[in-house]
């Protein structure tokens, strides 16, 4: 679903940044889910605000045909997303260096393709125009290698 409808998706996230600013430190995106890492502006913590925010933006973009368990029709919910996401404050550059190399591997650990550089819809992308990664980052099948932003 996500994947199909990744202009949407795009589309929800810039209406949000533009009114509640975060910025995306790394992001892929899968068929069935994504995982983002954002910083938020000083004083401003509120990740569930713009999560539901994005959520709600792309589910009103999208037709409703994806199968509804009965507790999420009693409360009127969509089936695309989980109710629930999880929060980690990072607390120093390894954390950091850490969460971003899980986020650009997730597409090799879930079987969708055997090279990070394969998978579109990734951050990954840019951290190698910027010259933070090699294209050939990971190697074929290598989990371990770290990312060189420091």
């Amino acid at each position: 679903m996500l994947l199909e409808k990744i202009v949407d998706l795009r589309a929800a996230f810039k209406k949000v940044r533009r009114e509640h600013p975060f910025k995306v430190d790394a992001i892929v995106v899968l068929p069935d889910h994504l995982h983002a890492m954002w910083t938020l502006p000083v004083e401003d913590a509120d990740f569930s605000m713009r999560w539901a925010l994005v959520k709600a933006q792309f589910s009103r973009a999208i037709v409703a045909r994806e199968p509804v368990s009965p507790s999420r029709a009693r409360r009127r919910e969509r089936g695309i997303w989980q109710r629930r996401f999880y929060e980690h404050v990072i607390r120093d550059d390894r954390d950091f260096h850490t969460h971003v190399d899980y986020i650009h591997w997730n597409p090799v650990k879930h079987g969708y393709v055997e090279r990070v550089a394969d998978w579109p819809y990734s951050s990954f992308h840019s951290y190698v125009r910027n010259g933070w990664l090699p294209i050939d980052w990971a190697g074929e099948s290598d989990s371990s290698t770290t990312s060189s932003l420091s």
